[in-house]
């Protein structure tokens, strides 16, 4: 239903396991690891837990796309069974046939004459078992005396069993030591934290076609309180906020679109009441006509002197900074009030009709001489015309290092989202355009509106390659060096190899750019340097273009 609107290809947030989607965090790749360590040579039981809803099943099917190919895997779904259910099941899954009413001993002998056999041929045999916490222990039992058939080095059965928190209880039991016992790895998943889920959302954005992004900064640590960090909770509400947002006509998702839908999918919210807010509102009220008049002469000033020039963009004529005409005199300051007042309702009026992110972009294609296409979202507009976007969480010296016009998502003080685009830049003040106006604005006015995140639109030079380490070759770390030596303006040195020296200066461009310093020149890392490096397009400073 929405698709359309937020530029999407397909449903990002349902919480059937597509695998288009899958996300690994650092803790969906340690369980995997683990996983697989447990599953080598020696075999035997290996556990994984966590709860519902934070990707077991996603790990698990990862699991099962890098088990080799001489590997035999039965999977079972549903373990509420008797001891001869699961054996019947476990030989229906691994193909193994028997006939009518078979006793306990029978399906033993069967399973065992294939593991064997198996194990003749050179093939490994692996059983899964989701929702494992339903097991009865007179089967957790059967599952062990299964795994006794194994030769001096390995185990002819390796059994995989996923569950929540508790499986882990009840493993402890005292008649399932000797299982317990035998697990030769153990994980538990973690939800994840408020960087991840971020990392999650922005994830299943770009695999359903929207590379901009579309949850505010306070919108996603909202959909971490709520969920917890469960990804499965984490779909519901976006979908939910989703919906909210298209039926609003409003983008983006902000926080309060989100509280709204953890009330419609998780039902009553905990709101703490405050015991003293009775004394605290009859404070303020009290504090309010005390401070009243001070702030109704401080307010227009204050506000103005942070809004160096107005310049509307169809009226050549400049509007001179109320702060400039104010003088010492209480005279000269009650003559400029009105010129400050006009000058705030004109900024403000401007505010208001910057809350579509599609305007703003068209004034960011308007500086690259380019134009939105109808029906597309910015950045693949971007694409279609020989650009990519690239958005990013920062500050103010962020933007100013790369240089770039960019839009940037501000907040006025009743944290409502609006759009602007800096088209340019004088020291220590931008030139802000917010819907069909500009205004030059200093760093103060922009640090206390800035919400953290921008987005700019760039040309690549050449096709990047997906990443620059140890093992690449001579000619992409060459180019690395050359690169990071243009960018801080020193000679390059001739590499015979990724040395010592280049990954720490690497490292160090990572630091400068907030990215993790992990001393290989990953896709984010490729983009900043090509960003420094691009010739092609507009910038802030002109003068700064040839660093």
């Amino acid at each position: 239903m929405y698709k359309a609107f937020y530029g999407l290809n397909d449903n990002p947030f349902s919480i059937a396991p597509n695998p288009h989607y899958m996300f690994l965090s650092d803790r969906h790749r340690e369980a995997l690891a683990h996983l697989t360590y447990g599953l080598g040579e020696t075999g035997g039981f290996v556990l994984l837990t966590g709860e519902v809803g934070t990707g077991k099943t996603t790990v698990s099917r990862c699991l099962l796309e890098q088990i080799p190919d001489n590997t035999d895997t039965a999977f079972i779904l549903n373990p509420s069974l008797t001891e001869l259910e699961l054996l019947a099941t476990l030989c229906d899954e691994l193909e193994i046939a028997y006939g009518d009413n078979p006793t306990l001993k029978q399906l033993t002998d069967l399973i065992s004459m294939y593991l064997l056999n198996n194990h003749k041929n050179g093939r490994n045999t692996v059983l899964i078992i989701d929702e494992a916490q339903h097991l009865r222990s007179e089967v957790l039992e059967q599952l062990r005396l299964l795994t006794n058939l194994e030769t001096n080095t390995k185990k002819l059965l390796q059994v995989i069993l996923i569950g929540q928190p508790e499986l882990q209880q009840l493993l402890k039991r005292q008649d399932l030591r000797q299982l317990a016992q035998r697990i030769t790895a153990r994980y538990h998943l973690l939800p994840l934290n408020k960087e991840e889920i971020a990392l999650y959302v922005q994830h299943r954005l770009q695999v359903a076609g929207r590379h901009e992004p579309l949850f505010t900064r306070k919108a996603i640590a909202a959909l971490h309180k709520h969920s917890g960090g469960i990804p499965r909770l984490t779909n519901l509400l976006c979908e939910r906020a989703l919906m909210a947002g298209y039926g609003q006509v409003k983008v983006p998702i902000d926080h309060k679109m989100v509280d709204q839908a953890a009330v419609e999918v998780l039902g009553d919210i905990d709101v703490s009441h405050d015991k003293r807010w009775p004394f605290v509102a009859a404070t303020a009220l009290v504090l309010a006509f005390g401070l009243s008049f001070y702030w109704f002469n401080r307010s227009n000033i204050d506000e103005n002197s942070n809004v160096a020039t107005l310049s509307p963009k169809n009226d050549e004529q400049i509007i001179t900074p109320a702060s400039e005409e104010i003088k010492a005199t209480s005279q000269v300051v009650a003559q400029a009030k009105p010129a400050v007042n006009a000058q705030q309702q004109i900024l403000h009026q401007a505010m208001l009709q910057s809350r579509s992110i599609d305007n703003a972009f068209a004034g960011l294609f308007g500086l690259w001489n380019k134009q939105p296409i109808i029906g597309l979202s910015a950045c693949q507009a971007a694409q279609q015309q020989a650009l990519a976007c690239y958005q990013q969480q920062g500050n103010w010296h962020s933007i100013m290092r790369l240089n770039y016009p960019a839009v940037v998502y501000l907040q006025d003080t009743q944290a409502n989202v609006f759009y602007g685009v800096i088209v340019e830049r004088q020291a220590e003040q931008i030139l802000l355009q917010l819907g069909e106006q500009q205004f030059w604005v200093n760093k103060d006015w922009f640090d206390r509106h800035f919400s953290g995140t921008f987005e700019i639109l760039w040309q690549p030079d050449s096709v990047l390659p997906r990443e620059i380490g140890q093992s690449s070759s001579l000619s992409q770390v060459q180019w690395l060096e050359n690169s990071l030596a243009r960018v801080n303006q020193r000679p390059a040195r001739l590499l015979t190899r990724f040395d010592n020296e280049l990954e720490q200066q690497l490292m160090s461009f990572q630091r400068q750019h907030g990215l993790k310093p992990d001393g290989i020149a990953g896709n984010q890392t490729l983009i900043q340097l090509n960003l420094y490096l691009s010739q092609q397009g507009p910038r802030l400073n002109s003068a700064e273009v040839n660093r």
